[in-house]
């Protein structure tokens, strides 16, 4: 039988692409998820246990009846805005959560974990790439809450000889190829899907959030990071965890960033499309810029990514849309 992997978070954008990568490389993805932001049709390469993190019993049960070699854990809360108006919830459902299944990981001797983590543990971190020894000062709740976690990680590392990697993706962005899944929200704040959105009328309020930044344009940057690569990075992070590896604290992304008006400029070139962008104030909890050091994950992993050019991310993800979405013209 194929060695099962239980995925936290598996319906969600991100889970998801991992489970297919999972999948494809020989493994059995088994899902928990709470359907909360997750979505059951994107469930298709193994089964789907409807659960939550904060029920200690369920998460028993899955070990007991299913033995999981390993986990995956991408369920999170991970509304910037929504954590600085809502910590309580972040802190519950991130910490306490992973705690929760850290416990019932130690009580079934599963002792491998691939955890979410975030580029936002590092807060407003200045211009250059950002490595991992960088200083770690999140300026949310959401990023406070994924630092929390990678701190517990390492606790549990060097206690319990539990080991994971931690893998800090900066802007999980685009879709998988085949158009089978991508990016889909109820509540959507995304720069990319946001703009696709709205290009085909299904986003009314869309606009760019604060063009006073210290950048070359005045608004923030990013480094945007294919989804498919960051399931191929799970994947290896998984692959060097059972030969033994320890684990640690790695960067997802490209090293290079885009700023909001690039990535627009970007957009309206890929679909021949014009977008009406009005202005509004920034967002509170919004560093000017984020982009990563990929080389620490490059050394370790062998991390380089193959679809995270702008073109592929954002054609991936327009054709997604397109398939997600009935056609409009706004």
């Amino acid at each position: 039988m194929s060695e099962t992997v239980l995925v936290t978070g598996g319906a969600g954008y991100v889970g998801a692409h991992c489970c297919k990568a999972l999948a494809e490389a020989g493994y059995r993805p088994l899902v928990f998820d709470n359907l909360s932001t997750g979505h059951a049709d994107f469930v298709k390469w193994g089964p789907l246990i409807e659960g939550d993190l904060a029920d200690s019993a369920a998460l028993a049960a899955a070990f007991t009846q299913h033995a999981p070699t390993a986990v995956m854990h991408l369920a999170a809360a991970s509304l910037v805005g929504e954590s600085v108006a809502d910590p309580q919830k972040y802190y519950l459902n991130n910490v306490a959560g992973t705690l929760n299944l850290l416990k019932a990981m130690r009580d079934a001797g599963c002792m491998k974990l691939v955890f979410s983590s975030s580029g936002a543990v590092y807060g407003d971190a200045g211009s250059k790439p950002i490595p991992e020894d960088a200083t770690r000062s999140p300026v949310n709740p959401y990023g406070a809450s994924k630092l929390m976690i990678e701190r517990i990680l390492d606790d549990y590392r060097s206690a319990y000889k539990l080991n994971s990697a931690a893998l800090r993706y900066f802007n999980a962005s685009g879709a998988d190829p085949s158009g089978m899944i991508g990016e889909k929200r109820e509540i959507e704040t995304h720069l990319i899907p946001r703009a696709m959105m709205a290009l085909q009328g299904y986003c009314d309020d869309f606009a760019v959030f604060g063009d006073d930044y210290p950048t070359p344009d005045g608004t923030a940057v990013r480094d945007y990071v294919h989804v498919t690569d960051l399931a191929t990075a799970h994947l290896r992070a998984l692959e060097a965890l059972n030969g033994g590896w320890p684990g640690g604290a790695y960067n997802l992304g490209t090293g290079q960033g885009y700023s909001v008006k690039a990535i627009l400029a970007a957009i309206e070139r890929q679909t021949g499309r014009s977008l009406n962008v009005p202005l509004k104030r920034r967002r509170v909890g919004d560093p000017a810029v984020l982009v990563a050091d990929p080389a620490a994950a490059r050394s370790a992993l062998g991390f380089t990514p193959e679809h995270s050019d702008l073109a592929t991310i954002i054609r991936t993800s327009w054709a997604w849309h397109q398939t997600a979405h009935r056609k409009r013209t706004p």
